[in-house]
C-alpha cells in the first residue's frame, strides 16, 4: 500500500515541480513588462495575458501538489484533539462526500470546456494579441484527473490509518523555515543528564 500511495504522491510532487517554474516566467515577463511600459514607454500586446496564463497554470497544478504535502488548509481547533484513528474517519467520509464529487465535477466540466475550446481553437477575446488559450484550458480535466489520483491515495492512507493508528508516511519535498529553524535549535540544545546518573 505505501509503494501505491508513493508512487502517486511522486506524481504530484514531480508536476508541482515541474509547474513551479512558472513562477520564473510569472516574475521575468512582469519585470520585463514593467521595464518596456514605464523606461521605453513600449508595452507589449502579450505579456498581460502570458502572465495571467502563468499564474493560472500555476494555480491549477499546485492543487495535487499541496494535497500530496498536506499543505491545503485544515481547520483543526477540534479535529488535532481526535485520535489518529478518528481523524482518518472523519477524512475518509469527507473526501468521499465532498472533496470526489467537487473533483468530479472539475474533471467532467474541465474536459468538456477543454474539448469545446480545441474544436474551435479558441483565442482570448480580452487580448489584442488573441494569443490561444485552449492549451490552457487543457490544463482543468489534467489538474482534476491529478486531483482525482491523489484523492484515491489520500483515501487509502485513511484506510491504513483507521486500521492502524498510525499515518504513513509522506514524502517529503519542502519544509517551511520556522519548522527547519526549530530543528535545527532543538539539534543544537545540549543534552543535561541528572548528576546521580552514570555515563
Amino acid at each position: 500500500m505505501l509503494k501505491f500511495v508513493h508512487s502517486i504522491e511522486g506524481l504530484s510532487i514531480w508536476v508541482g515541480r515541474a509547474f513551479g517554474w512558472c513562477i520564473l516566467i510569472l516574475t521575468l515577463s512582469v519585470a520585463y513588462e514593467v521595464f518596456v511600459r514605464y523606461v521605453l514607454n513600449s508595452p507589449t500586446v502579450w505579456a498581460f495575458d502570458m502572465m495571467v496564463q502563468m499564474y493560472g497554470a500555476l494555480f491549477l497544478m499546485a492543487g495535487p501538489y499541496a494535497l500530496a504535502q498536506d499543505a491545503h488548509v485544515r481547520g483543526d481547533v477540534l479535529y488535532r484533539l481526535f485520535t489518529i484513528k478518528w481523524q482518518a474517519r472523519l477524512d475518509f467520509v469527507l473526501y468521499l462526500c465532498f472533496f470526489f464529487p467537487g473533483i468530479l465535477a472539475l474533471f467532467w466540466y474541465g474536459w468538456e470546456i477543454a474539448s469545446d475550446s480545441w474544436r474551435y481553437q479558441e483565442v482570448s477575446w480580452n487580448s489584442p494579441a488573441r494569443i490561444q488559450i485552449y492549451f490552457f484550458k487543457t490544463l482543468i480535466p489534467f489538474a482534476g484527473g491529478l486531483l482525482l489520483l491523489q484523492g484515491l491515495a489520500e483515501l487509502v492512507r485513511c484506510w491504513s490509518a483507521m486500521r492502524t493508528g498510525v499515518w504513513m508516511d509522506r514524502l517529503d519535498d519542502v519544509q517551511e523555515t520556522e519548522d527547519m529553524l526549530t530543528q535545527m535549535a532543538a539539534d543544537e540544545l545540549p543534552v543535561i543528564t541528572p548528576l546521580n546518573s552514570k555515563a
